[in-house]
């Protein structure tokens, strides 16, 4: 699971999974271990969730509860309002 983030990463593509047993397409931008000591990916959502209203939003998912991880054949280009320093992390292991 983790090389898919990695090559997501990497290229700029957009994944899609299951979270918390709600489906999720997310733009990833940061790969790391959080702060609470979890392996986390820090991603823009673009699809998902409980609420429509805040689907599209900077999101942090524990890699432990992430399932069924699709790489999608589609890329996107960076956010202007992402900084590295907001993803909240001890340790980066990928970043875009």
């Amino acid at each position: 699971m983790e090389n898919i983030i990695k090559v997501a990463i990497e290229n700029k593509q957009v994944l899609r999974f299951t979270y918390k047993n709600k489906n999720r397409l997310v733009e990833p931008y940061t790969f790391g271990e959080s702060s609470a000591g979890k392996d986390t990916l820090s991603a823009f959502q673009l699809e998902g969730g409980s609420d429509a209203s805040s689907d599209k939003t900077w999101r942090q998912f524990a890699l432990r509860e992430i399932r069924d991880l699709e790489l999608l054949d589609t890329n996107f280009e960076l956010r202007e309002d992402y900084h590295p320093s907001n993803a909240r992390m001890n340790f980066i292991y990928w970043t875009v």
